[in-house]
């Protein structure tokens, strides 16, 4: 008898304790990763390899391109603009206007770059540049999942043709790079603003 109330004031217990309210789970909220961002100190790059001055953080290495595909870049003055705290980079490329390199081409095959990310993109903006400086451009803000949100080319309309590509170095997730780009895009501004051609 007494094993028996035993065996019973067990099962009680096991029933009582599956019975016990746990609280309920819930998946956590969306939120963006914690990013330490750098303070913004300006600086001039300045080369004597280019035809451009610009104001740019003092965090941003300038890494010249050695190489592109299979041959050198077409002009001396290719570099990026690497910034390691935020793992991105502003790709920069210059080309002379020529002849064989007329403006009408470069503009074209910067509106072509630009329209490669259409694929995936859910919406372009496009800004027109003109700077007391003389600079003259287009700023393209691309949304959505691209690999290069913003991208921009400046020029003098006669000798100078600079283009940049904003690229983050790792898969693109707008809604985790959307701090990251805001805080970039005042540089991207910064740029733009205190570019001068030599």
């Amino acid at each position: 008898m007494l094993k028996t109330k035993n065996h019973f004031v067990l099962l009680l217990f096991f029933i009582w304790s599956g019975c016990v309210d746990e609280a309920i789970k819930l998946p956590k909220a969306r939120m963006f990763p914690k990013v330490v961002y750098p303070e913004k100190n300006m600086t001039a790059f300045d080369t004597s390899l280019c035809n451009f001055t610009f104001r740019l953080p003092d965090y941003c290495n300038i890494v010249r391109d050695s190489f592109i595909f299979d041959g050198k870049p077409s002009h001396p003055c290719w570099f990026d603009i690497q910034i390691s705290a935020l793992n991105a980079s502003i790709h920069c490329s210059y080309y002379t206007i020529t002849k064989s390199k007329t403006l009408s081409g470069l503009i074209n095959d910067a509106f072509y770059i630009a329209g490669k990310h259409n694929i995936k993109a859910n919406y372009r903006k496009e800004s027109i540049i003109d700077t007391p400086q003389g600079i003259k451009g287009v700023l393209f803000d691309i949304e959505g999942p691209v690999a290069s949100p913003v991208q921009f080319y400046l020029t003098d309309e006669k000798n100078h043709f600079f283009r940049g590509g904003l690229y983050f170095n790792s898969k693109v997730n707008p809604d985790s790079t959307a701090p990251m780009l805001t805080f970039i895009k005042t540089d991207i501004d910064s740029l733009i603003s205190s570019f001068k051609w030599k």
